[in-house]
């Protein structure tokens, strides 16, 4: 292995290159490039093949081909838009260029006789194949074509920026690289036990592929070469989280000891039991609390299987030691169900429970943050308005995110700091009830401790997934009307394509108004993002006391109040929403013992992704089957949340793809544990200074 001193190569700006000026580094860094090394990584989209030529007559049509031929005739044709003709031919065929760009000179040179070297796709056309605006040079009759030697990159670009631009900065680049030499930072016994190409050899290979290469293997990201690269890019990124975890647990964290004093009498005056599953995840929370370094757990959980009354448990193990919970949700409808239900379960047993959210205003703010600041309020539960500068808690030992996939990493972080106490942080509890994938919970979130919530309460009856096309309308809403005389209660769940709130808003008022007209006799409720809180919990209050039939909402219910009687969901336009948003929003229903329903209500025709989406949903209701094919639809990016996306940005790794890299990955990993100087140079290589990105 190399010396992992890489030199000054990785932070090296791409303006060292000749040509490089201010214009094209500002386009360079729309593309992610900074320094020579970035522009090393950056790698060919896919290739094509100049390197022989193709008869016309041994074209396909979609082809990308070079061609050698001679100009029979050119003609200006004005049709819809004026274009230039050429037909030209090799001996086997005939084909057309097309040109609709074009100027006089141009034009001149393009004379009957003339000899042509051409590359571009072929397209049926009204007289044949036909390449429109192809790649073409002049040749002399008797010269010998002179072909590439290797297939041609095709990279990603911006605005303003050309194919061969890219191509010319990265011969400069690989260049640089010859002289200036860049690090393998694996040691040869890996690769070779793996079969995989050094550093060097796979990026030549990448940049420059021979004519003989498998363009299947590239085109799918499976060639050697990409693996290799993939292998070291997910490596890197592990041991960022590694590290991070590392950082966090150094500061310490207070031991918070497990006496029972209020776990015990909170579990007795509880109506129910709890899971065999509840329990385990309870005790692995329990004893990563007692230990003097922050707990960093990830609590995953389907909808209603108990992970609030897990929350519940870790607050009171903080408070029994004289310690500060706070328990932050995304929304204030969510944030609210936790605050009714900690204050009915903590009041009885003499713990003061704070609440702050957006809504809290003026005195009662200031009321509630002396008590937080005081330290009498022992629990706080709020959302991000705990963030906030002027929040100051006594002595914050534990902090419990729920739905953590809905918070940016800086606001994690920045409630982490509030609770330094010195060289202390609170504990850190994380649930979502969203299933994280495996491949995704290896790699996003490998600087956590993971436990899963697997079993539902008993007497919990699966939902029963309908699909059916809205143009049955008037049937669903004739089943809505039978539910609700029978004493049940249902959702009518509008969503938009469309990302303005107002039309969404909009869209649940004009259903509201109609359901009211078809069923006059309910009582019909409506909820959207565009109410005040107040209004909004309100109705969901009234909702859960059964005073309503039906409550037509937007998506902003996907988490929200627990309402064991609604046992019908009807979904308008599912197939506009992710799986996971779909499972969340089933998971309304189906939460007491009477069979629930819920209608997926689809707009014919539906797309191919869109028709596989909706048979997942029908086929299961689990979390995790569900999660997996969600990330196989939309990628990690989606399914972890768009503000956590920039934890994801992987350059050549996929996650899906090279999922079997992951269990590799931990191996080496844990081999590297004694060489923190390499772990720092994969690190810097990958991420540059942007492995602070998770530091929460």
């Amino acid at each position: 292995m190399a010396s992992i001193e890489q030199g000054a190569m990785p932070g090296v700006p791409v303006t060292e290159l000749k040509g490089v000026g201010t214009a094209l580094e500002l386009k360079l860094e729309r593309l992610g490039v900074r320094t020579i090394q970035d522009l090393i990584l950056h790698l060919p989209l896919r290739y094509q093949d100049r390197t022989r030529v193709v008869p016309i007559g041994g074209i396909r049509p979609g082809q990308e081909v070079l061609v050698d031929v001679t100009l029979k005739a050119a003609d200006v044709v004005q049709g819809r838009r004026r274009s230039l003709l050429c037909r030209v031919q090799d001996g086997s065929g005939t084909l057309t260029l097309r040109f609709f760009h074009f100027n006089a000179a141009q034009k001149n040179s393009l004379r009957p006789g003339r000899r042509l070297l051409c590359f571009g796709e072929a397209r049926p056309g009204p007289a044949g194949l036909e390449m429109v605006h192809p790649e073409y040079k002049l040749l002399k009759s008797e010269a010998v074509a002179v072909m590439d030697d290797c297939l041609t990159p095709l990279y990603p670009l911006t605005e303003g920026m050309t194919q061969n631009r890219v191509r010319s900065l990265i011969t400069l680049a690989m260049e640089w690289m010859g002289r200036e030499g860049l690090s393998e930072l694996l040691p040869e016994t890996w690769l070779s036990q793996w079969k995989l190409p050094g550093l060097t050899d796979s990026l030549h290979y990448l940049h420059h592929p021979p004519v003989d290469a498998d363009q299947t293997l590239l085109l799918e990201g499976k060639h050697p070469a990409q693996r290799r690269l993939a292998l070291e890019e997910l490596l890197a990124h592990h041991l960022s989280l590694q590290k991070i975890r590392q950082q966090v647990q150094q500061q310490g964290a207070p031991p918070l000891k497990a006496s029972g004093r209020l776990s015990r009498p909170f579990l007795q005056g509880l109506p129910f039991e709890l899971t065999a599953a509840q329990l385990r995840v309870a005790r692995e929370v329990a004893r990563d609390l007692q230990k003097p370094v922050p707990m960093l757990r990830l609590v995953q959980g389907d909808v209603g299987s108990g992970k609030t009354v897990v929350a519940a448990l870790a607050a009171l193990q903080a408070v029994e030691n004289g310690r500060q919970a706070a328990v932050m949700a995304p929304t204030e409808i969510l944030a609210e169900q936790h605050h009714i239900n900690f204050r009915g379960w903590f009041e009885p047993l003499g713990v003061q429970v704070a609440w702050l959210a957006g809504k809290v205003k003026g005195k009662a703010r200031e009321a509630q943050l002396a008590l937080i600041r005081s330290g009498e309020a022992q629990v706080v539960v709020g959302t991000h308005a705990l963030f906030q500068e002027d929040v100051a808690f006594f002595d914050l030992g534990l902090v419990v995110i729920d739905e953590q996939h809905r918070f940016g990493v800086h606001q994690r972080l920045s409630l982490k700091e509030k609770g330094r106490n010195g060289e202390s942080g609170p504990h850190q509890l994380i649930m979502t009830a969203t299933p994280i994938p495996r491949t995704l919970t290896m790699s996003a979130y490998a600087d956590l401790d993971c436990s899963i919530i697997d079993e539902l309460p008993p007497g919990r009856t699966p939902v029963q997934t309908v699909v059916i096309a809205d143009s049955r309308r008037d049937q669903v809403i004739e089943r809505v009307s039978q539910a609700c005389e029978q004493g049940r209660q249902a959702y009518w769940v509008c969503t938009l394509i469309e990302e303005s709130e107002a039309l969404q808003c909009q869209a649940a008022e004009v259903a509201a108004e109609s359901l009211g007209e078809a069923l006059p006799q309910l009582r019909i409720g409506l909820v959207h993002g565009r109410m005040k809180a107040a209004e909004k919990a309100d109705i969901m209050a009234r909702f859960k006391a059964a005073e309503l039939d039906l409550l037509v909402a937007t998506t902003v219910i996907e988490v929200g109040v627990d309402v064991p009687n609604a046992s019908l969901m009807i979904i308008e336009n599912p197939e506009r929403l992710g799986l996971a948003q779909l499972h969340q929003l089933r998971g309304r229903v189906g939460r007491g013992s009477v069979e629930s329903f819920c209608v997926l209500m689809y707009h014919a025709p539906l797309s191919k992704q869109g028709r596989e989406r909706l048979a997942v949903m029908r086929e299961t209701t689990d979390g995790f089957r569900i999660a997996e094919k969600d990330l196989e639809l939309r990628g990690p990016g989606e399914v972890l949340g768009t503000r956590q996306t920039g934890m994801m940005q992987f350059r050549i790794a996929d996650l899906q793809r090279d999922a079997d890299l992951l269990p590799k990955i931990h191996q080496v990993a844990a081999s590297l544990q004694q060489l923190p100087a390499l772990n720092e140079a994969l690190i810097r290589r990958w991420l540059g200074n942007g492995d602070i990105y998770a530091q929460v």
